[in-house]
């Protein structure tokens, strides 16, 4: 197949596009440069916010398109310029409007699209994907929107997945301090699992709405798996709320936070989703332990500074405050 892939520089672009290569066919991203593209995939740099920044591929008919594009006037405009018989458009969890439920099925609701072509801020990211499922619908043909939900292993510059392992394999202390929820529900998909399964939904012209993610498990188990894969005599350290908010330390990603932990009781399944559509489609994900072993040797290997959890100095610190309890 001749494949268009609209990103293909980071992440999970990166790994779709390597996937596609890896099962034979012919992969051509426009993205804009801010990275390199697999070996054997054709690199075509253009800024899609200019409105004819898609003329050098619009002069032929792709068997697909893939999108990984979260503006809505990107997808607007791939769907007015790019001829194609299918399209894949990745989405991801950010369009249902509630979170208080378990592992939501694509039929729930979601929350208003945005009709403006581009996003005031983060606030409108789900909004932003809604039009953007709602542009590729409109386009004719067949077309697979894939809601993915949180994403780990090589290539995920959050560190979200990342930290815990790495933190267990270089602890401060004899424990690792951890999320005050160990119940928390949690569930992660893999990037290179989610990126072959695009690739097999295009092949296929698969036409549907599926979310994508891996079995929801707690958060304590995760940490489990990634002491083990960290090989690591530490314990997990539970951190109390109050402490938690008295020490600054913020919840789900960022600096100076726990990760994957959600305060908001209205968020509580917000990383759950119901992946039964998406496996009756062929989407197998790989146990969660290898995804964090993965998810370790990025960590291991990182150049750049941490974007997320804890410093060395911020988890000793909040240690001492645990122990003036």
């Amino acid at each position: 197949m001749q494949i268009l892939l609209l990103g293909g520089t980071r992440f999970l672009g990166r790994a779709t596009a390597a996937a596609a290569r890896d099962r034979g066919h012919d992969v051509v991203c426009l993205a804009r440069g801010n990275g390199p593209v697999p070996d054997g995939v054709r690199l075509v740099v253009a800024d899609r916010d200019v409105d004819d920044a898609l003329a050098a591929v619009a002069d032929r008919s792709w068997d697909a398109v893939v999108d990984m594009a979260t503006q809505p006037g990107h997808v607007r405009r791939a769907v007015r310029d790019l001829r194609t018989p299918h399209r894949v458009q990745v989405s991801t969890a950010n369009v249902y409007a509630r979170y208080d439920l378990p592992e939501q099925a694509e039929g729930s609701a979601t929350v208003p699209a945005l009709e403006a072509d581009a996003m005031a801020g983060m606030e409108d990211y789900g909004a932003a994907k809604v039009a953007c499922e709602e542009a590729v619908r409109a386009a004719g043909g067949t077309a697979t929107v894939v809601r993915a939900g949180l994403i780990g292993g090589p290539g995920d510059g959050s560190g979200r997945l990342g930290y815990y392992p790495w933190r267990f394999a270089h602890p401060t202390g004899t424990d690792v301090l951890v999320p005050p929820d160990l119940s928390m529900p949690m569930a992660v998909i893999d990037v290179d699992d989610l990126a072959t399964w695009l690739v097999e939904a295009a092949e296929r012209g698969l036409d549907g709405t599926f979310n994508a993610t891996g079995p929801t498990i707690q958060l304590g188990d995760l940490l489990d798996l990634a002491r083990r894969v960290a090989d690591s005599d530490a314990v997990a350290r539970p951190v109390p709320e109050d402490v938690v908010a008295a020490e600054g330390v913020n919840p789900w990603m960022g600096p100076t936070s726990l990760p994957l932990w959600v305060d908001d009781p209205a968020m509580r399944w917000f990383a759950t989703l119901d992946t039964s559509a998406a496996r009756r489609e062929g989407l197998r994900t790989r146990p969660l332990e290898e995804t964090l072993s993965r998810a370790l040797a990025e960590e291991e290997a990182r150049t750049t500074p941490r974007g997320c959890g804890l410093t060395d100095e911020e988890e000793i610190r909040v240690r001492e405050a645990l122990d003036r309890r």
